[in-house]
């Protein structure tokens, strides 16, 4: 066996993810349509380990990446992961941030053309996994946007290549409002290199494909190196500190009460942190800093808001 050589698909036994390879194609399908194809941490890992396969074989020339069914491409990180788990211990949000940006990485240099199939929704990371990719097809129905300031997060790698793509008023448009750019527009500011009817996607993808199959492998991969360099550069840059500045942010409130406002379907509440902040308060803090003592006990480093000790219990003076 070769030292670099690919492996056969179900070998993996992948279960977030769908893997094929034929005729010159690997195909990446992100398989949680009943999520809206939102990636978890497994999402994640398999993920890698497709591209890095697809990477290897030497008989793959194209990769594509999609989603499963007509309504989402990708709309970015299951919340109810972040919830339960990210909000509460900051080193782990550190380890998954940085398995995201080794993937965003991994897609921008498996060394061989990448193409968005994009067949409903690209929101949040989805929609930067799709910037990720060196083209991008699109259904007619596809929508573009970015959750960050409304969910209590800051989309990086969007704050990143957005302004190289589409310019830097579009992007803040996105970014600031969460503007929601449907298909036609997106081709018009050079989100997307093509739009569709959803039933001729898979007719424009295999076209575009094939093109790309008929070129020199080594000239391909090159060129790809070297178009990827202001991407690579701002990447680079800021990638170790979006992750570090996200895993402490994800323990105040904004990510609590976004987070927990989407995945318990109640109307979140914006204002509760501005009026804090506009009164002289603490909105950094759930219950306010960890500035009370006990009398009782003598515990310290109670939350400002508490009016019982959370240890033995005596009122706080």
């Amino acid at each position: 066996m070769r030292k670099f050589e690919g492996r056969a698909p179900e070998s993996f036994g992948f279960e977030d993810i769908i893997y094929e390879k034929k005729d010159w194609v690997a195909k990446v399908t992100i398989n949680r349509p009943d999520v809206f194809n939102t990636y978890r941490t497994e999402t994640l890992r398999e993920m890698l380990a497709a591209f890095e396969d697809a990477t290897q074989d030497d008989s793959m020339a194209v990769l594509v990446l999609t989603g499963s069914g007509d309504k989402a491409f990708c709309t970015g990180g299951d919340v109810q992961e972040y919830a339960e788990s990210f909000t509460t211990v900051p080193r782990d949000f550190v380890k998954w941030g940085k398995l995201f940006m080794s993937v965003n990485e991994k897609l921008r240099h498996v060394g061989k053309p990448t193409i968005a199939r994009v067949n409903g929704m690209a929101v949040g990371g989805g929609n930067e996994f799709q910037i990720s990719c060196d083209l991008a097809i699109a259904a007619e129905h596809a929508q573009f946007f970015q959750v960050g300031t409304s969910v209590g997060s800051v989309a990086a790698v969007s704050c990143w290549f957005l302004p190289l793509m589409i310019g830097d008023r579009r992007a803040r448009e996105m970014l600031l409002l969460g503007k929601k750019v449907d298909a036609k527009t997106a081709l018009e500011w050079g989100l997307v290199n093509q739009v569709v009817p959803k039933e001729k996607l898979d007719e424009a993808v295999d076209e575009v494909a094939r093109q790309l199959v008929h070129k020199f492998p080594d000239c391909m991969r090159y060129t790809i190196q070297q178009t990827n360099y202001f991407k690579d550069q701002v990447a680079s840059a800021l990638g170790g500190e979006a992750s570090d500045w996200l895993a402490t942010h994800f323990t105040s409130p904004e990510p609590y009460e976004g987070m927990n406002s989407f995945v318990e379907k109640r109307k979140t509440d914006y204002m509760k942190l501005r009026k804090l902040a506009a009164e002289g308060k603490s909105s950094e803090y759930l219950w306010g800093p960890p500035t009370r003592k006990c009398s009782g006990c003598g515990v310290k480093g109670i939350p400002a808001e508490f009016e019982y000790c959370g240890v033995c219990g005596k009122k706080l003076k």
